[in-house]
């Protein structure tokens, strides 16, 4: 049974997740440097499933889902974030545009599930696709300052990582319809080992012959990178996340991750000298206000 209480535990839970997923997307720039998007990939999750898939049991779930969690999480959502974040998009701005996963979840829900959207959430997608336009204008637009740090595809590419993100919450929302009562550090390190092979074949198939093996060359900040997504952002965060949602309402947990685009931007800002555009603070600032009336608007709409 689920309680509307958090305690000072799961505040702490909560708050460590926002951090971690917020710092993870600069020590993604600095795994960059030595790794492709691809490799950077497969050692993530190398280091996300070991040691521990050799002491935690499979969970109890329909291996199908397992596989499709890996699939959208793993492959889909880090593998286009990684070849975004190298090809042209900052740390900062991917921290917030990866938060759309909620408008995409919104509507897959709505498509695949046969969700309704609640009004806060209608309105929520209104000041994102108006948040959506603020960040093509910093493209497209004449008069517009251009961040020589990002670029259209890599803008593109991020909101696909969303996308993938979005499929791996109706997957996640599946499982816990289906099987309430299985492991959370189960699920994401048995889901962690399915990315593996996937992106180890798609660095042999894509990545230019002189840098496949330019990872046993990497310096040791590179792997304390990749250890870092690995072991913290990946198993303690997402473990932590899964099990705030099986204690809790969804609408009690859910808006903490505000805090993930600002610890995020605040990062990039400071540790990567990053510059936000005046057309990307106006994007970002629209963005911030769709998830706060998504994740605040029915709470206070029921008080």
């Amino acid at each position: 049974m689920k309680s509307n209480t958090l305690t000072g535990r799961d505040l702490t839970a909560a708050l460590v997740v926002v951090v971690v997923w917020g710092v993870n997307f600069v020590v993604m720039k600095f795994a960059l440097r030595d790794f492709s998007p691809f490799q950077l990939g497969a050692a993530r999750y190398v280091f996300a499933v070991l040691p521990l898939i050799l002491l935690v049991k499979p969970p109890r779930i329909t291996w199908k889902w397992v596989l499709m969690y890996g699939a959208f999480q793993g492959v889909g959502q880090f593998g286009i974030l990684f070849f975004s974040l190298k090809v042209g998009m900052t740390a900062a701005l991917a921290s917030v545009l990866l938060q759309t996963q909620v408008f995409f979840t919104a509507l897959f829900g709505f498509v695949l599930l046969h969700e309704r959207a609640n009004r806060p959430l209608q309105a929520g997608m209104v000041l994102a696709a108006l948040g959506m336009g603020c960040f093509a204008l910093n493209y497209v637009s004449p008069g517009a300052e251009i961040s020589s740090a990002t670029t259209l595809l890599g803008f593109a590419l991020t909101l696909c990582a969303a996308a993938m993100w979005a499929m791996s919450n109706i997957v996640a929302r599946r499982v816990q319809l289906l099987h309430a009562d299985y492991s959370p550090v189960a699920f994401v390190v048995w889901s962690s080992s399915v990315a593996i092979v996937p992106f180890m074949a798609l660095s042999l198939a894509f990545d230019a012959p002189e840098i496949r093996w330019q990872w046993l060359e990497a310096r040791w900040s590179s792997w304390l990178a990749v250890a870092y997504l690995g072991w913290v952002a990946t198993v303690l965060g997402y473990s932590l996340w899964t099990g705030l949602l099986k204690r809790h309402p969804a609408n009690k947990v859910a808006p903490f991750s505000l805090g993930v685009p600002i610890v995020g931007l605040t990062t990039g800002m400071l540790v990567l000298g990053e510059v936000i555009t005046p057309w990307q603070w106006a994007g970002i600032a629209l963005v911030v206000s769709a998830l706060a009336c998504v994740m605040l608007g029915g709470l206070l709409k029921r008080r």
